[in-house]
């Protein structure tokens, strides 16, 4: 079966999860306690917003949503990418659960373009963020984050657009995504072209929907796994008091710093507000601040370790170029708005 396929074809993963638990319960056994806490709790956290992603997803298979989607990403390379940067922007998906939405539209043929800029601006902003941000942060910071998820979002879909006219990312998907197994791949289905809202009442599509679902959700647990193992360790051994003690000051260099720091140190969206707004209080330039919330926001480790799993490598790269590099820019540009 496809789905034992899939299972053998990760239990390379899954082995690697289990020796590194099987190594720190040998070297450092409390760490071991403690990472197998942080994963369980992470994942148990994640759960909600990821179970919600990937039945979007597998609902959008089953219905023919998706096919819609890529028909209005794949008009004009301009209004597709600006749509797609505005729909990222205003979603309620986070850096880890936009991963089955992005596969759902690779796999329906939506151009790299467009889905590289909602990719980007989809963990960075959504109503809910903007709203607790403001509880904590100055209005002309959220909005500083809100142009940045716009603004970089739709920089990444024309870059992408460029290099794709040039013959780059033919084929981003990575060849095991793209294999038989893969939860982007789906049956044919009768009237296709058609939307059908009440896709339960339809055999085919019932099936489409229960393989979607199953190996999305298996493909996201086994890499999510392993990715909130790797982060509890970059937790453990690179503490806040650290981070603060090496950008909380106005030096140039506090940006490009933040911006590498921000991938292993930050937890997610929600949980890295009050843990910046302290850092500011502790003394962290406010660019320093936004990019660590715009680079943890789009290259998290979960999210890039689920990135690097889905494409190719090529355009996992560019993807973390994308990510770093706007941040610092954003950064920059904050920075030097607000010392005016």
């Amino acid at each position: 079966m496809a789905f034992t396929t899939r299972v053998r074809r990760l239990d390379r993963v899954l082995l690697t999860s289990a020796g590194l638990i099987a190594l720190l319960a040998v070297v450092v056994p409390t760490q071991a306690l403690a990472t197998m806490v942080f994963t369980a709790q992470s994942l148990a956290f994640i759960a909600p917003f990821l179970t919600l992603s990937v039945l979007v997803a597998a609902s959008a298979k089953a219905a023919g949503i998706d096919r819609q989607i890529a028909t209005v990403f794949s008009g004009h390379a301009t209004r597709a990418i600006v749509i797609a940067a505005v729909f990222g922007a205003f979603s309620p998906f986070c850096s880890c659960g936009v991963i089955p939405i992005i596969a759902s539209l690779l796999g329906a043929g939506v151009p790299l373009a467009p889905v590289m800029a909602f990719w980007i601006s989809s963990p960075l902003m959504d109503p809910e963020m903007f709203i607790l941000m403001l509880a904590h942060f100055e209005l002309p910071f959220v909005l500083a984050k809100t142009m940045a998820a716009l603004l970089m979002g739709m920089a990444a879909g024309f870059i992408v657009h460029l290099l794709v006219r040039q013959g780059v990312f033919a084929n981003p998907l990575n060849p095991l995504v793209r294999s038989g197994e893969s939860s982007c791949r789906r049956p044919a289905l009768e009237n296709e072209a058609d939307v059908r809202w009440a896709f339960w009442r339809y055999p085919e599509r019932r099936e489409t929907f229960v393989a979607g679902a199953r190996t999305t959700g298996w493909f996201l647990l086994t890499w999510l796994t392993l990715a909130f193992i790797i982060e509890s360790l970059m937790l453990a051994y690179l503490p806040a008091d650290t981070i603060s003690a090496s950008l909380g000051n106005q030096h140039w260099w506090a940006i490009p710093a933040s911006a590498v720091v921000g991938v292993p140190a930050y937890l997610n969206g929600y949980a890295a507000i009050p843990m910046v707004s302290a850092l500011i209080d502790m003394g962290m330039a406010p660019g320093a601040a936004l990019t660590f919330m715009v680079a943890g926001g789009v290259t998290s480790i979960p999210a890039a370790m689920a990135v690097f799993a889905l494409v190719k490598r090529p355009v996992f790269a560019l993807y973390l170029v994308l990510g770093l590099t706007g941040s610092m820019l954003v950064g920059f540009a904050y920075q030097a708005v607000i010392t005016l």
